[in-house]
């Protein structure tokens, strides 16, 4: 059936279904993995890259609802991956997946999604889905997929009252890598696809609260030479690296509970060094109460590729990729620190920086995958900030 006439699934048909912490169940045909899980469900209006959505670590702990409804269609490859699994708990999708029609595809969303061990349900009103959890905030979800559509809905609505939600949840730990490792890809490029930095660079330690490999790539393009550093790793332990510069990555969780670690580890280093610190997202937000800011709980987040965001230093907008479901009071940054960018759909803080020190963050994801690139230059100011202390 074509993809725009395919109707909404009932409770007869349905393979896989939706049972939020208030009642609501909503059916639908699932794909992917068998089985149930839990976990908050947000809303993503990216109209491409659904696979690096879906392996972003910064989506620990949550179910994706997309609201563009074709998904599936450009399949699935080893190149697009974020990180070696997808790390989103499922995702929900209007229709059904079609058969992938690109050049790259390499495998279904499904069977790319069966393999992982991860649900999709398609067939479901995302519209209605996504109205929700904008007038009322992100719920708290269960999600099953069943191919006999036996499901026990009373249990399942039990589970997703008692997900414990992401407040106070440090998932940095659970996404970071183990051990420290050297990143040299850099970003892909045609006809080679990704090529590697052969020429030395700046020494950078980039700390990995669940970092993309896209943001390492951007960091290598740039002109640094990388070494990732796990979320818990201590100040004595990246200076030991002898850094020339210190990058704070994305990831996912409770800015408040990862803070318990990182926040005293930004601190030592800024005092015991001059070195410039670059922030991304949940680094964003680990600078900002480094520095003495307080972070916040959104009602549904930002996780979209279509952000305008303005810099309040230049007045020009860049069109963005957000991911996340915590922001920055600026009302409590410090003396010291100002404000450098806002949101233009509700005015929340994107972006910071010290007055008197090359020390800066943005909520955003400069990095893209997927998304506009509006904002790359931002790993060069890091790699200039790094240079002119010579």
């Amino acid at each position: 059936m074509p993809a725009d006439t395919q109707p909404m699934t009932t409770r007869d048909t349905a393979t896989a279904c939706i049972a939020l912490a208030d009642g609501t169940i909503l059916y639908g045909r699932g794909f992917g993995a068998t089985g149930d899980a839990v976990a908050e469900l947000c809303f993503n209006t990216a109209m491409t890259g659904y696979q690096e959505i879906m392996t972003d670590p910064s989506y620990a702990g949550q179910i994706v609802t997309f609201t563009f409804p074709h998904i599936g269609n450009t399949g699935t490859n080893a190149e697009d991956d974020e990180t070696a699994d997808p790390v989103a708990a499922g995702m929900v999708v209007k229709w059904d997946p079609t058969e992938p029609s690109n050049w790259r595809a390499e495998a279904r969303l499904g069977e790319w999604l069966a393999r992982h061990g991860r649900i999709g349900i398609g067939g479901v009103d995302t519209r209605r889905l996504t109205r929700a959890i904008r007038q009322q905030g992100a719920p708290h979800a269960a999600i099953s997929h069943d191919p006999q559509g036996n499901f026990d809905i009373e249990a399942l609505v039990a589970r997703a009252r008692s997900f414990p939600g992401l407040v106070g949840l440090d998932l940095a730990r659970d996404v970071s890598c183990v051990q420290s490792y050297r990143w040299d890809e850099m970003r892909w490029a045609w006809p080679e696809g990704y090529s590697r930095r052969e020429t030395p660079g700046r020494r950078v330690v980039a700390v990995d609260y669940g970092a993309k490999r896209n943001i390492l790539r951007c960091l290598a393009s740039a002109g640094c030479d990388v070494t990732v550093m796990p979320a818990t790793a201590t100040a004595e332990e990246i200076l030991a690296q002898e850094p020339e510069g210190l990058f704070l990555s994305n990831g996912p969780g409770d800015p408040a509970a990862t803070g318990e670690y990182a926040v005293p580890m930004i601190r030592e280093i800024m005092d015991k060094t001059d070195i410039p610190v670059f922030g991304i997202c949940l680094g964003h937000q680990m600078l900002a109460r480094a520095l003495g800011a307080t972070t916040v709980k959104m009602n549904h987040g930002h996780h979209g590729a279509n952000h305008p965001v303005k810099d309040l230093e230049t007045g020009k907008v860049e069109i963005t990729s957000m991911n996340h479901g915590f922001t920055v009071d600026s009302q409590t940054l410090p003396g010291g620190v100002m404000e450098t960018h806002v949101s233009l759909f509700d005015g929340s803080n994107c972006g910071i920086r010290m007055t008197d020190r090359p020390v800066f963050s943005v909520q955003y994801h400069p990095e893209a995958s997927p998304g506009p690139q509006d904002s790359y230059y931002l790993f060069e100011r890091f790699v200039a900030s790094i240079e002119a202390r010579g």
